[in-house]
C-alpha cells in the first residue's frame, strides 16, 4: 500500500499542463504557429481575465476555422456583437501583457 502513494503522486505530477489549460491556451498550444508554452500561458491568463468559458470555447474554434471568426465579426446578432467586443477586449489585453 505504501508504494501506491508515490506512484500516484508521480502520475499526477506527470500530467501535462494542457489538461489544466483553458480552451484558448489549449488552442494556442495546438496551433501550428510555433508559440511557446510561456506565450500560450500568458494568452490563456488574459482570456481568463476577460472571457467567459463559453466565449473561450467559441474563440478557440476560431483557431481552426478563421471564417467562423469573420462570420461572427460581420454578424448583426446581438450575441455575436457581444462576442466580438469581448474578443477585442481580450486581444488588447493579451497584446499588452504578452507582447
Amino acid at each position: 500500500m505504501r508504494l501506491i502513494y508515490p506512484v500516484l503522486a508521480a502520475a499526477f505530477l506527470g500530467v501535462p499542463t494542457t489538461l489544466n489549460a483553458n480552451p484558448i491556451q489549449r488552442a494556442c498550444l495546438a496551433a501550428e504557429r510555433n508559440a511557446s508554452r510561456a506565450l500560450c500561458s500568458c494568452i490563456g491568463d488574459a482570456a481568463d481575465s476577460t472571457l467567459t468559458r463559453s466565449q473561450m470555447r467559441e474563440g478557440a474554434r476560431w483557431f481552426d476555422d478563421p471564417q467562423r471568426a469573420q462570420d461572427t465579426r460581420q454578424s448583426d446578432r446581438a450575441s455575436d456583437e457581444a462576442m466580438w467586443q469581448a474578443w477585442r477586449t481580450f486581444s488588447s489585453l493579451a497584446q499588452q501583457r504578452c507582447g
